[in-house]
């Protein structure tokens, strides 16, 4: 019986939603004679349910009966019309609008609540997760067509709008804006498509939101309705998980900017920004040039969407392996933090000269990475260290590190073992590399990832791809 009461509701709203946008008097006969007819069918199955309940001995009273001829749903809301039943109701004191479903649905706390405990038991049962994805910056670069004037050349390399599932650099005139996928997207979408059900959050508006997801998925095969825009959250300049309707501790969020999550860091992976347009290295206050003004596109195989999708595997290995052993201390956010520890657990940093004076270390973005990495984090200098982390290497630390054979990196090696998900080789980050230009930028802002950059210091390859933000020339 709620089987089939769940499916005429889902029939209804269904009804419902285009009824209120059409508004045509036609639409709305056809609305009120289905709301007529649902409620007679309630009623009957009442009376069958009555009838069976006496014939077995049981009553019921007055008050039961008059509470049961109310509609006792009320949890779904358009345009202050329950959805269920179709009558106009008080729309609830705490809920939710969910504007990316439909323009007027909203959603009561109690509602949300229960449809997320299904859903997750549902997609749980799938073996998938959720994924949020951010679109600039992480899944793609987009820029003003007037901010194009060194690069007017990516014009003659656009590819057509045509077939947008073959091609990566876009022009969109009707929107003034040129957009560049991110090298391996593609294959990102893929095979996340299989471990997770993905939506896209953008604090970008809703044209542009639904634009690009055109753009990453023609076919609608990975996020169908599921694309947010800064139109539809509840909290201007802010991302949350309210809109979503699955368990904070079944959801991934992949996004370049930390301080758009503050209720919700620990579902956080955070990407290095990809800058492909020389305005968005501008617009972080970068001076290093761009991928497209380098001539050289972030790499495939060892890009950050494919590192990503290699983390994406742990973690969901992981968590199902705990969810199969004991399904209800299975948290994302738990697998998230342990595997992220494990990177750099071990190692024993101290700094020198890499925060400003009587800045309080604790709350500086690099000492933040290396403890989140596992790192234990210091100021004293003690037989215990592995690694000095310094600007000069004329100061008494660094030194002492040479002398005492302790690694002697630059804060760049921090960073990039945060975005490369592994710890990386030292000796591509000594001091060296400060004098020849290669340094890490992003240092100070824990959100400033940017191109992938090249050392040329001693031992290291030249030709390979190094997790890191904007080099500082």
């Amino acid at each position: 019986m709620r089987e089939d009461s769940s499916d005429a509701a889902d029939d209804f709203g269904a009804i419902l939603a285009a009824a209120l946008e059409s508004d045509s008097e036609e639409d709305i006969a056809v609305l009120d004679s289905k709301r007529v007819r649902m409620c007679k069918e309630e009623e009957n199955a009442k009376t069958d349910e009555s009838q069976s309940s006496a014939s077995l001995g049981f009553s019921e009273s007055n008050s039961d009966i008059s509470k049961d001829k109310a509609c006792s749903h009320h949890g779904e809301f358009m345009k202050g019309l329950c959805v269920v039943c179709g009558e106009m109701h008080p729309m609830p004191s705490s809920g939710v609008a969910f504007r990316y479903i439909h323009p007027d649905l909203m959603l009561a706390n109690s509602e949300i609540d229960q449809r997320r405990a299904r859903d997750t038991e549902k997609l749980l049962s799938q073996k998938k997760l959720y994924l949020i994805l951010d679109l600039d910056h992480t899944l793609l670069n987009s820029t003003p067509l007037s901010l194009m004037t060194h690069e007017e050349y990516l014009k003659a390399r656009e590819d057509s709008l045509q077939d947008v599932s073959k091609g990566s650099l876009f022009v969109l005139p009707h929107m003034h804006i040129a957009t560049k996928l991110r090298p391996f997207v593609r294959t990102f979408l893929e095979e996340a498509s299989a471990m997770f059900e993905m939506y896209i959050y953008t604090m970008g508006a809703r044209p542009y939101a639904l634009e690009m997801a055109n753009l990453l998925d023609p076919d609608k095969k990975y996020f169908d309705a599921r694309v947010i825009s800064r139109d539809d959250g509840t909290q201007r300049h802010q991302k949350g998980l309210d809109v979503i309707l699955g368990e904070e501790s079944a959801v991934l969020v992949l996004d370049d900017t930390e301080n758009a999550w503050t209720k919700h860091k620990d579902n956080l992976i955070l990407m290095e920004r990809y800058h492909y347009f020389s305005s968005s290295c501008r617009q972080f206050g970068f001076t290093c040039k761009s991928h497209s003004q380098l001539e050289h596109d972030e790499s495939k195989p060892d890009g950050a969407l494919a590192t990503a999708i290699s983390v994406l595997n742990q973690l969901h290995s992981t968590f199902f392996a705990v969810f199969e052993a004991e399904p209800s201390v299975a948290d994302v956010r738990q697998v998230l933090k342990s595997l992220q520890k494990g990177i750099l657990k071990g190692c024993r940093l101290v700094f020198s000269r890499v925060f400003p004076t009587k800045f309080p270390v604790e709350s500086h973005p690099v000492w933040r990475m290396a403890e989140q990495l596992g790192a234990t984090c210091s100021e004293r200098m003690e037989q215990t260290v592995t690694h000095v982390v310094a600007m000069d290497a004329g100061t008494g630390k660094s030194r002492w590190a040479v002398k005492e054979k302790k690694f002697l990196v630059n804060p760049g090696w921090v960073e990039a073992c945060y975005y490369g998900w592994k710890r990386q080789p030292e000796d591509r980050f000594h001091l060296a590399c400060l004098l020849s230009g290669f340094y890490y930028e992003g240092i100070g802002t824990l959100s400033g990832a940017g191109p992938v950059g090249k050392s040329s210091c001693d031992g290291a390859d030249p030709n390979v791809d190094v997790p890191a933000s904007p080099l500082v020339r």
